[in-house]
């Protein structure tokens, strides 16, 4: 197997702290997988045989409900270490990752995780702080959902979003990876009718632009003085 150029992997946040020849160790034990569009990396439930690096492509990541329901719980984009099961002390894979486009990841193995940390302890403190604000953004999004009008809710999500993997385009920041309006309405705990109806009326206000499985914010500003505005 091709060794991974460092280059490719030194400004990521995961290998912050580490040195070069450190790094090199670590990328030595790793194996590059493609992910074509459409495949899940690993399942909700299944033993949490790996954990990852995204270096290409964007994964959606979802869980189940005990009645069947989907929920949509992030999106992961490139430079993101995801499927650390064992940092957080579990088992399982608490959701299933897809690849939404066709999609490269860094694989090592999760019986390598304790010596890796062992090793190179930066790898746990980086890890803990990703895992940590993604705590807080889960906790955002709860916080969201139990006291914000649903309009607000769209537009945080969209805007984090954008934050997140937006492009800058000529008519404004398109979010660089398919995403459908029943995304949206999964990630802000309303209905696919209610999410609809909402762009719709911002597609129309110049808000926002949409297409299939694509949105775009045409205007940024307006959407973040709607996300912040307090209600009356």
């Amino acid at each position: 197997m091709a060794s991974v150029d460092r280059s490719l992997v030194a400004d990521l946040p995961m290998f912050a702290g580490l040195a070069p020849e450190q790094v090199d160790k670590m990328l030595q034990e790793a194996q590059s997988v493609r992910y074509p569009k459409g495949t899940a990396v690993f399942q909700q439930d299944e033993q949490a045989h790996s954990f990852f690096v995204l270096l290409h492509g964007h994964l959606r990541v979802f869980k189940l409900t005990p009645d069947g329901q989907q929920v949509v719980v992030r999106f992961v984009a490139p430079g993101e270490v995801f499927g650390v099961a064992m940092a957080i002390g579990r088992t399982a894979y608490p959701a299933t990752a897809m690849a939404v486009v066709d999609s490269i990841a860094l694989v090592w193995p999760s019986a390598a995780w304790p010596r890796l940390i062992a090793a190179h302890p930066a790898l746990a403190v980086n890890t803990l702080q990703t895992v940590g604000s993604r705590l807080q953004d889960a906790h955002t999004r709860v916080v969201e959902m139990s006291t914000e009008q649903v309009e607000r809710r769209i537009a945080h999500v969209l805007l984090r979003l954008a934050q997140q993997s937006g492009r800058k385009v000529e008519a404004g920041i398109e979010i660089d990876f398919p995403i459908t309006r029943q995304d949206v309405a999964e990630m802000t705990g309303a209905t696919l009718h209610t999410v609809s109806r909402v762009l719709s009326a911002w597609e129309s206000q110049g808000l926002v632009a949409g297409g299939r499985q694509r949105i775009m914010i045409r205007d940024p500003h307006k959407l973040f003085i709607l996300a912040e505005d307090s209600p009356r």
